[in-house]
């Protein structure tokens, strides 16, 4: 049985040097090697995979042999992880985290949201990025129990002594319905006329706000956890209720659904503010994106 030899990465890096290169003489000089320490270290390699690499018979332009190029990718491949590790290493060693995890209340703006997390992979490719999208208390809830370093949540849970917080914009809330709604029909609304119909309800699947209501204005009420389950029954004309007006400010165009002019109020301002644990100081990717977060979203 033939016994295959451990390949170092100095001589991975001469057979990708020289097959990049074009020739021995190329790739000593792209390497900064003499061209005997690149001849050398090819045929260390080869006898330590027991094959040959290179076809000699041009030694101007020596040629890869179908060995050479079934494992060229490989080595590439190998020398790719090991760049990968090291840049990584020096990232801790800076203090940059090696994961960040955000939450997001689902309430903001997805949109803006994407392009920052789009730059922050750009600016931190060696740091995973994990996303949750939740409602209500359940994003607070995330950073509380440590499944996520950072999160942009609503303003119902300004009082948790474990977080700290920064104001970072606000959504606007509108109230809305179906055009064939009884309440999208009428001319005008009196005070106390939403609270004869049905209100859809975004509700919390978290324990920290549970029992707790939001802008709620009727006695009757379907609770969903899903915003999309909820824009989904409004245009069915199942009830009325408050959306964020980035979400159905297409259905207002087309007809869709109508705004209602409630006394009450004729928006609601869902304010949105970072959290973060304070025992757990944001690192550099983390305040970046807090930073980049809050610029979009003041915008």
């Amino acid at each position: 049985m033939m016994i295959i030899g451990q390949p170092t990465l100095d001589q991975l890096r001469i057979l990708v040097g020289v097959v990049d290169a074009g020739s021995f003489a190329a790739g000593a000089r792209q390497l900064g090697r003499a061209v005997s320490v690149i001849s050398y270290g090819i045929g260390q390699l080869e006898a330590q995979l027991g094959v040959t690499l290179f076809d000699r018979a041009n030694p101007r332009r020596p040629q890869l042999t179908p060995a050479g190029r079934a494992l060229l990718a490989d080595a590439r491949a190998v020398l790719a992880e090991a760049d990968t590790l090291m840049a990584r290493a020096r990232a801790i060693g800076q203090g940059i985290e090696t994961e960040v995890a955000l939450a997001v209340d689902v309430m903001v703006p997805l949109q803006r949201v994407a392009g920052v997390l789009r730059s922050f992979q750009q600016a931190f490719p060696l740091t995973d990025l994990r996303l949750h999208v939740e409602a209500l208390g359940a994003v607070a809830g995330l950073v509380l129990d440590g499944q996520a370093h950072l999160a942009i949540a609503g303003p119902d849970l300004l009082d948790l002594p474990e977080l700290a917080r920064q104001e970072v914009g606000a959504v606007e809330l509108v109230p809305v319905a179906a055009p064939d709604h009884p309440l999208a029909r009428r001319g005008s609304m009196a005070p106390g006329d939403a609270q004869q119909y049905l209100q859809l309800v975004l509700t919390d699947r978290s324990p920290l706000t549970r029992g707790r209501d939001f802008s709620v204005l009727s006695p009757r009420t379907w609770r969903l956890a899903d915003l999309g389950a909820k824009h989904a029954l409004l245009l069915e004309g199942s009830g009325w209720g408050n959306m964020p007006r980035h979400l159905v400010e297409d259905d207002l165009r087309a007809g869709r659904l109508c705004r209602l002019p409630l006394p009450e109020g004729e928006t609601v301002p869902y304010r949105l503010h970072a959290l973060w644990r304070k025992d757990c100081t944001p690192g550099p990717a983390t305040a970046w994106l807090l930073d980049a977060l809050g610029e979009v979203l003041r915008a």
